[in-house]
């Protein structure tokens, strides 16, 4: 189980690594912050329908296979980072990598399953989705401290230690056993399905799918934008904070679902879904007052919202439907997440275009405040329904 989290650990890492390096981006091929989004956003659109097919056919590939040819994905991406010399090679790049992690991310976990004896299912699944936000946090963080520390070639260097990363966890990959069978590598040919039943759809979209989107919404922009937030507004050259800040972001929203309390899964999204409404204005005022230290406070706030409303959006994605209808509810509550990557962020770009980056910050959170509060008021429905669902 421990060498198939540190596959799982490197392959997020790269998944948000190049966030760090968008204001280097930015200035090298003179990029505006709508053409940065987009950047950002192309990952997640190669990512979503690679994530849809290879979820429902990956088994009949060979889940081993899979995942080999995801990191190798994976690897010729960051090959052409190194060798960028326009634009186009970067979003090629991109996309190249939503491919890599759409097709790893679903069958990781299933193939970490079968690394793990049964007695510890719990546990592995607890701890891949903590490792995920912790690689996706410590990508960032990295390549950000080695472009501010390390002066030698800030557009290539990155990418030079991301290759040894990738090849590490490919050796890794290959000494683990496949733990799969002919017949189990020659299913019925799998549908692609996706959607809600009618009987949940309702708590489903209000308190599920809206709160995940607005999770992702919200770290999309901060991925995609407070590295040049932290430049232009902040006024800090330093690129290692930006990478840290994201680390803070998603590390510390990881290791909070650990934290016990509150236990009532309904107490905890309120009080979650408020703290990435909390956090996000904390960040939009740091810009206002110029302040670092409210821009960390408002971070570390909405981390904590980040972390509590994965893990509680995603227990009731799996808790809510029958055990046949699970897998096409959990597919629907990725497309929500990661839909949230795609256009919000974009539409900051877009405001960006019109306004400075502090204004379209600010419009862009009334629309995220909007979501918190309906999704406030439908938990007293919802709470009253899962009460009854849970006493029966």
């Amino acid at each position: 189980m421990i060498r198939m989290l540190w596959v799982v650990l490197i392959m997020s890492c790269g998944a948000t690594f190049i966030s760090s390096i968008f204001p280097l981006y930015g200035e090298h091929y003179q990029m505006s912050s709508l053409e940065i989004t987009i950047l950002f956003a192309v990952y997640a659109a190669a990512l979503l329908p690679t994530l849809l097919v290879v979820g429902a056919r990956g088994t009949a590939w060979g889940l081993k296979n899979v995942l080999r040819y995801s990191i190798w994905i994976s690897i010729a991406s960051t090959f052409l980072f190194i060798i960028s010399s326009n634009s186009w090679m970067l979003y090629a790049g991109r996309i190249m990598e939503g491919i890599a992690y759409g097709a790893f991310t679903g069958t990781a976990s299933a193939f970490l399953l079968k690394q793990t004896a049964k007695d510890k299912v719990g546990t592995a699944l607890k701890l891949s989705g903590v490792v995920v936000n912790i690689g996706f946090g410590l990508g960032p963080a990295i390549s950000g401290l080695i472009v501010e520390y390390l002066h030698v070639q800030p557009l290539r260097l990155p990418f030079w230690i991301l290759l040894i990363m990738l090849f590490s966890s490919l050796i890794v990959l290959e000494l683990l056993p496949k733990h799969e069978t002919l017949a189990a590598q020659k299913p019925a040919k799998a549908k692609i399905s996706l959607g809600v039943p009618d009987n949940i759809s309702t708590h489903f979209w209000s308190f599920i799918g809206l709160p995940i989107f607005t999770v992702f919404t919200l770290g999309g922009v901060v991925f995609s934008l407070i590295p040049s937030f932290v430049k232009h507004v902040i006024h800090t050259n330093n690129l290692s904070i930006s990478g840290l800040l994201i680390l803070m972001l998603l590390g510390g929203g990881a290791l909070m679902q650990f934290f016990p309390w509150p236990r009532n899964p309904v107490t905890r999204m309120r009080i979650a879904i408020l703290s990435l409404a909390i956090g996000s204005w904390i960040i939009v005022f740091s810009g206002q007052a110029e302040s670092l230290f409210l821009l960390w406070a408002g971070i570390f706030i909405q981390g904590i919202g980040a972390g509590w409303t994965f893990q509680v959006a995603l227990r009731f994605a799996g808790q809510l439907p029958k055990p046949e209808e699970r897998p096409r509810v959990i597919s629907a509550f990725y497309l929500c997440a990661y839909f949230g990557f795609i256009v919000p962020p974009v539409g900051v770009g877009v405001l960006t275009q019109f306004f400075n980056l502090n204004v379209s910050l600010v419009i862009f959170n009334l629309f995220a405040a909007l979501i918190v509060i309906y999704v406030l008021i439908y938990s007293v429905r919802f709470n009253r329904y899962f009460t009854k669902m849970t006493s029966q």
